[in-house]
């Protein structure tokens, strides 16, 4: 048995984040075609700390340089008030690929990174390993809780 169903993974809600509309259709072009079906996209970088409240992503794709806030401004911001007792990784996209701009982005929070031009096999691979990841948290954190009964060993 798996660890965590495809459906599972398919129906996690994905939070993109990008002042390209071009790029924003691209991914939600990639992602529905795999089969996510909760995709949410804005342009507007500064309507994220809403959306992450209402919407309560499983994962955000977040480009970095955008108007203010960046997305090295949401990164923080998403790191001083995270999701209570849940996992909510962010994927970073972005264009610029150096050593400072990525050494940023991971002390800021971020978990993986997508860089453009995006590779739609890559777009879904990392973002179905980032999934999986919280997923199986959320499982540990019902099983801990006593929600969901513990599997038998053989």
């Amino acid at each position: 048995m798996a660890a965590v169903d495809d459906a599972s993974i398919l129906g996690s809600r994905i939070l993109i984040v990008d002042d390209e509309p071009a790029n924003l259709e691209l991914l939600e072009t990639v992602l529905q075609g795999e089969g996510f079906s909760q995709l949410l996209c804005t342009t507007h970088s500064e309507r994220v700390p809403a959306l992450v409240e209402a919407f309560r992503p499983d994962l955000v794709l977040l480009d970095l340089w955008m108007p203010a806030p960046s997305g090295f401004d949401l990164l923080a911001a998403l790191a001083d008030a995270p999701p209570p007792d849940r996992l909510m990784p962010v994927i970073v996209l972005t264009a610029d690929a150096t050593r400072a701009v990525r050494h940023r982005a991971l002390g800021l929070g971020a978990r993986d990174f997508l860089t453009k031009p995006l590779d739609a096999l890559e777009v879904i691979l990392r973002c179905w390993n980032q999934l999986e990841t919280v997923h199986l948290a959320a499982r540990l954190r019902r099983l801990e809780a006593g929600l969901e009964p513990c599997p038998a060993r053989t």
